[in-house]
């Protein structure tokens, strides 16, 4: 790791061809999100609020060298740096996934073998976008976070001017914005009160990351307004939870159906479709949708889930 004029740098080869852009999609919260941009280099840049302070992370990956360089700026960027292979999926290990129970999620295992799920290590970065997701909107919740973190966050450090790069606001803030601000930025009382609560209990949400994903689950759920889905959102995103399935998605379990069955079906389907791949089944849910057949597109639009690989 190097040093120079306030930029650490560091070269990184994985072990596997590594897809930055497409293990990082899963963090940016719409195209307009002001925490995430994905140049068409390919260069992607992420602020993000660490341990140690804010940092801004430029992830670029060189593909014909077989490496990514990694340039940070800020009181964390050394964290940011350090964390860089588990963000772009450096601690999922696929060897123990099976692949035999359903043809589609073979074939779609054969061609995404190097999808990996990324884990930033920042429990607060996902959880507070995941509560203003609940039961809305893509368009609507990616509106009301780009606006909170307009208005409440701070600009991102480093040389990144251009690209208008903030950082989320600390928990505290988040916590002292009033009801009617809150209204402002889109979010119903239900929503605004579960962030608030969360985000008063952010220094112990924090410590999940240290605990088996059974236990993090528990305690994301134990947050009054925080449910499976939200809790699944959490942990595929912040602890790179090979198991997380986000059930009582507005699509997901539809998706799967068409996929695995050709119909639409229910999340208890879902479930006993995914039970033999457990403890990886939201990579089986990924794989199925990869593999398997597409649902017609009929009916209401929402949001579309972005942790799953591109067919």
């Amino acid at each position: 790791m190097a040093l120079t004029d306030g930029e650490r740098t560091r070269t990184w080869r994985p072990a596997w061809p590594c897809a930055p852009a497409q293990v990082l999609r899963p963090q940016r919260r719409g195209a307009g999100d002001p925490t995430q941009r994905h140049e068409e280099s390919g260069r992607i840049w992420r602020a993000m609020r660490t341990p140690l302070g804010p940092a801004t992370l430029c992830v670029h990956p060189r593909p014909a060298a077989g490496e990514i360089v990694g340039r940070a700026w800020g009181p964390g960027a050394e964290w940011a740096l350090d964390r860089m292979p588990a963000l772009l999926g450096a601690d999922d290990d696929p060897s123990s996934f099976e692949a035999h129970h359903h043809p589609e999620v073979a074939a779609g295992w054969r061609t995404h073998q190097h999808w990996r799920i990324g884990a930033t290590g920042l429990v607060m970065e996902s959880l507070v976008p995941s509560i203003l997701e609940q039961k809305v909107t893509g368009k609507q919740a990616f509106g009301s976070f780009r606006e909170l973190v307009r208005r409440h966050g701070e600009p991102a450090p480093g040389p990144v001017g251009a690209l208008r790069l903030m950082v989320q606001p600390t928990p505290e803030t988040i916590a002292a914005i009033p009801s009617w601000e809150w209204l402002r930025l889109g979010v119903q009382p239900a929503q605004s009160r579960t962030v608030v609560t969360a985000c008063r209990l952010g220094p112990s949400l924090e410590r999940i990351t240290e605990l088996p994903v059974e236990e993090a689950d528990r305690r994301l759920r134990s947050i009054r307004g925080v449910g499976v889905w939200t809790s699944a959102e959490v942990r595929q995103r912040a602890l790179g939870d090979p198991d997380a399935v986000s059930f009582g998605d507005y699509h997901l379990a539809n998706w799967v159906g068409w996929a695995l069955l050709g119909r639409d079906i229910t999340d208890d389907e879902m479930a006993e479709l995914l039970e033999p791949y457990r403890p990886q089944r939201g990579r089986a849910a990924a794989m199925a949708m990869a593999g398997g057949r597409t649902r017609p597109r009929r009916g209401p639009r929402m949001s579309v889930p972005t942790h799953l690989p591109t067919r």
